[in-house]
């Protein structure tokens, strides 16, 4: 495996954003069961809010090792946890139950090429599960300042997903955060969002679009979600 090391430093910052996270996981929960595969883990963040779901075990696929030693630490001993350093490729053959993809595949160049070695490694009715920010027309010096190669559209990202897989959901959330970046790019104008944005947008923003986005019909919003299922 090549040494990897992410240049990204909001890792932390984002990690707090429990309001939004719990509000995504909302979402993806009815899928996550049996073997759950994270790809590009960082720091733990997402695990712990899943922590409370009857999966049998969660890998958490992280290229970086400086990050997983992080995760180590956060998550110490969890018996259901596996910290694994490497890439999709570098993972020894085995097949899951669900893959997640949490702002992550926007980091990867060949993003569909990603997707279809995913796909390969669900078992039979597993989901692919895919959370990225929307609108290239929103792309700023935040996203190029922590990798991202693009911004996605429902359109864009169900391009990238194999066809062989059944969509479940394709979707936008965070109505109110997108209406936020539209007024005053208050939290994509920067390299780097402050704690206190991003505490405002999480404690002030998300429960906005928590009621917003279903009366909206999830078809405006600052991030895509995406799920396949393979028959």
């Amino acid at each position: 495996m090549a040494e990897f090391s992410y240049i990204g430093q909001e890792l932390e910052i984002f990690a707090e954003a429990v309001n939004w996270k719990h509000y995504f996981a909302r979402h993806i929960a009815p899928y996550i069961r049996g073997e759950v595969l994270e790809v590009g883990a960082g720091i733990g963040a997402n695990q712990r809010i899943f922590a409370d779901l009857e999966f049998q075990r969660w890998t958490s696929l992280e290229p970086d090792r400086k990050l997983l030693e992080q995760l180590r630490h956060l998550i110490p001993g969890h018996a259901r946890c596996e910290p694994v350093a490497g890439t999709l490729e570098d993972l020894p053959r085995r097949s899951f139950d669900a893959i997640l993809y949490l702002d992550v595949l926007e980091h990867i160049e060949d993003d569909g090429a990603e997707l279809r070695r995913a796909a390969n490694r669900l078992k039979p009715d597993g989901a692919l599960i895919v959370l990225a920010p929307a609108h290239p027309w929103l792309f700023t010096p935040f996203d190029a300042a922590v990798g991202h190669f693009r911004r996605y559209t429902k359109r864009t990202l169900a391009a990238a997903a194999p066809p062989e897989l059944r969509r479940e959901k394709l979707l936008y959330l965070d109505s109110a955060g997108l209406a936020a970046s539209l007024a005053n790019r208050l939290l994509l104008k920067r390299a780097m969002p402050s704690k206190s944005q991003i505490q405002t947008w999480d404690r002030a923003i998300i429960p906005v679009s928590r009621i917003l986005d279903p009366l909206l019909g999830y078809r405006a919003g600052k991030s895509v979600l995406g799920i396949w299922r393979r028959d």
